[in-house]
């Protein structure tokens, strides 16, 4: 196989790495959400990559500063946030972990492209640095925990199967 077809592959199985596992993840997110030993209903807002979704956890009243305070309750914050969030707070335990989407398209770009060249120990490295980084979010709202492992597993799932077939195809 020449190096063109196989660069191809690579380049053709990032792609899709990144750009289908957000729909895979957030499938797998809402199946879980609805499952009896869920505990709650589904959350009607829709998730970000991994399970990982935009808004910030809301902060207790007795940690907030009047600057923070001051700058959550300005209209102009109001227009730029999802419905629902900017007027009400929300749940902790289902509040929800920033950064999701870009942290899962890099996850499943890392995975896929260490499987693909055929280093398969980088997959710890990802893991560990995205554990290691969502560690203190995690820790504050322990509810959180349930759909980061779901979601980080799917993603890593999707991302490991077209990082092997990718492999397997350039080999």
């Amino acid at each position: 196989m020449t190096e063109a077809i196989a660069v191809l592959i690579g380049l053709g199985a990032l792609l899709v790495s990144a750009i289908g596992g957000w729909p895979l993840t957030a499938a797998v997110l809402r199946w879980a959400a609805r499952s009896r030993d869920a505990g709650t209903d589904p959350s009607p807002a829709q998730p970000e990559d991994d399970g990982e979704p935009t808004t910030a956890p809301a902060v207790p009243a007795s940690k907030e500063s009047p600057a923070t305070s001051a700058a959550a309750s300005s209209p102009a914050d109001a227009a730029t946030q999802p419905a629902g969030s900017a007027t009400t707070t929300p749940d902790p335990e289902r509040a929800v972990l920033r950064g999701g989407t870009w942290i899962g398209i890099l996850e499943r770009l890392a995975v896929t492209g260490t499987l693909a060249l055929g280093y398969p120990e980088g997959v710890a490295f990802v893991i560990a640095v995205k554990g290691l980084g969502r560690y203190p979010e995690l820790r504050e709202h322990p509810g959180l925990s349930e759909r980061f492992v779901i979601g980080t597993l799917a993603s890593l799932a999707w991302a490991a199967a077209l990082g092997a077939a990718a492999r397997a195809l350039v080999v």
